[in-house]
């Protein structure tokens, strides 16, 4: 998965009948499917192809009859030269009226991480089966129809990032051209555009949808599709990071430590850390969010200067919201990294807990190191995840091309280019920070509304950080109430626990209700 760690098609095929429906019955290749070519000759002449099959799915006790369609799409430069092959898989309601008909584009972030996550756990017609919360018996694995899939709401195009899936630069360009804050905002803005031509999707209502980068990604091209003139319905932010101060443990940037206390305690209570446990989860994590964003942050503002009783105070409380010893925060100097956090809080159970989602443990070589050697919540998906996709794209959607699939883009995280060049502060160094992008897209289109996902045991985009960001985005107050904000139970992929994405489904439900109908 390669996620954030330091750190989401009606084509018609040419000549068909109309089709006779089955469930999951595939078809075969559309006609302007390439025939298999030699690399270099594929290279040098690269073509847009697809694979289209007919399926149905029930939601909500009505039957939707669909196309699915695996393809790719060209983008290009300035000279009209082909310069990358994006992949996609499209879902599509048929024979709705596109004029009225939503269209969401879907992706994961990373960066670097194919889009296979959002793809088969979230809200597309199938979903991989895994255990919860812990590791999934070896294969076979199951994949089944998704009875929470938001495809009764809105039709899904999920895209991979360059470098990614079946994504790849061609002619002269290079995979790395286009990793980068400003060049990946390029690319998708590029093909969200091509993919609204091709497919007669202008005047539909437009929605992103991305998880984790893939919220940086959406943030940043909510304010470039807006200078296009596409005009979005909604953004949709699952796990989101926008102002990476948030997420930096750098020496002398207290702002992390403040905005993960809220998920830690969230996490010990979850763990049964705490001592006493409290009576109401909800009632407690606001006792916390008042603490970390008031007593505890002035503390750490003061540094050095802190005296002595308060420290004292401060350091009582933390212990009891952390589940960590004042022995141990004490050595820390009263600032809990994360990933000494995942050791230390069952450290004496001997395993550590997940990154991605704190209710996964994994077990280390020993107990004394300072961080875990694994994220159990990234290794114990990989597997069902990439195996039912292959099979799924292989016996299901027919698309069978001679590329390897990339889970993610080899080394994009490390070659990544972080500068992004904004109005206000073009090419500033510093932390990466889009929320700016989010303001202004919101700012030019009023009617634009956002809903923020976040996962209570989400240790890699913390919910207090999601909080701290958009209370300082700086909107208008006529402005604010198009921000929504659903909390989960669950972590970083909310829809790794079935109830968590039953209960996001129907959030979601109500936000395409009320947004995509004018």
């Amino acid at each position: 998965m390669r996620r954030l760690l330091a750190l989401l098609v009606l084509i018609l095929p040419l000549g068909l009948a109309l089709p006779a429906y089955a469930d999951d019955a595939p078809a075969a290749k559309t006609a302007d499917a390439p025939a298999a070519a030699a690399p270099s000759d594929s290279e040098a002449k690269p073509k847009e192809d697809s694979a289209v099959s007919h399926h149905s799915l029930s939601v909500g006790g009505s039957t939707i009859k669909y196309t699915a369609t695996a393809g790719t799409l060209l983008i290009r430069n300035d000279k009209d030269e082909p310069t990358a092959s994006m992949f996609y898989v499209a879902y599509t309601q048929d024979g709705a009226d596109l004029g009225h008909r939503p269209v969401t584009f879907l992706y994961n972030g990373g960066p670097g991480s194919a889009t296979i996550w959002l793809h088969m756990g979230s809200v597309g017609p199938k979903r991989v089966v895994t255990s919860d919360a812990q590791s999934t018996p070896a294969a076979p694995y199951q994949l089944i129809d998704n009875q929470y899939s938001l495809l009764d709401k809105t039709d899904l195009v999920f895209i991979d990032a360059i470098g990614t899936g079946y994504s790849h630069a061609v002619g002269k360009s290079k995979d790395k051209d286009f990793w980068g804050v400003d060049q990946d905002g390029k690319a998708f803005s590029q093909f969200i555009q091509r993919y609204l031509s091709k497919n007669n999707r202008w005047n539909s209502p437009k929605y992103l949808m991305g998880e984790s980068y893939g919220t940086t990604r959406s943030a940043l091209l909510s304010n470039i599709l807006t200078d296009d003139g596409v005009a979005l319905n909604g953004v949709i932010l699952v796990s989101s990071i926008l102002d990476f101060a948030t997420e930096s443990f750098n020496v002398g940037n207290d702002l992390p430590f403040i905005t993960n206390l809220p998920s830690y305690a969230a996490i010990a209570y979850y763990h049964g850390k705490l001592n006493p446990k409290p009576a109401g989860f909800k009632a407690f994590i606001q006792q916390v969010r008042d603490f970390a964003f008031g007593e505890y942050a002035d503390a750490l503002m003061k540094g050095d200067k802190l005296d002595a009783a308060t420290r004292a105070d401060v350091l009582k409380k933390l212990s009891q919201y952390s589940g960590l010893s004042e022995t141990y925060l004490t050595e820390t100097r009263l600032r809990i990294n994360c990933f000494r956090f995942m050791k230390e809080l069952t450290r004496d159970e001997g395993h550590t807990v997940g990154r991605l989602d704190a209710r996964y443990t994994g077990i280390d070589l020993d107990n004394a190191g300072e961080t875990p050697e694994f994220d159990p919540a990234n290794s114990y998906i990989s597997g069902p995840y990439s195996a039912a996709f292959h099979s799924y794209m292989a016996d299901q959607l027919q698309y069978t091309p001679d590329r390897i699939y990339k889970l993610s883009a080899d080394g994009a995280g490390r070659e990544w280019d972080w500068k992004h060049k904004n109005g206000f502060n073009p090419w500033w160094p510093g932390s990466l920070d889009v929320a700016e992008d989010l303001r202004q897209a919101m700012s030019q289109n009023p009617r634009l509304k956002v809903f923020v996902a976040n996962g209570w045991y989400d240790l890699a985009t913390p919910f207090g950080a999601s909080e701290y960001t958009f209370d300082h985005l700086g909107l208008d107050p006529t402005l604010r109430a198009n921000v929504q904000f659903g909390y989960y139970e669950s972590g970083h992929m909310i829809y790794l626990h079935v109830p968590a994405l039953q209960a996001m489904k129907a959030d979601l439900a109500k936000f395409y209700d009320a947004t995509a109908t004018r």
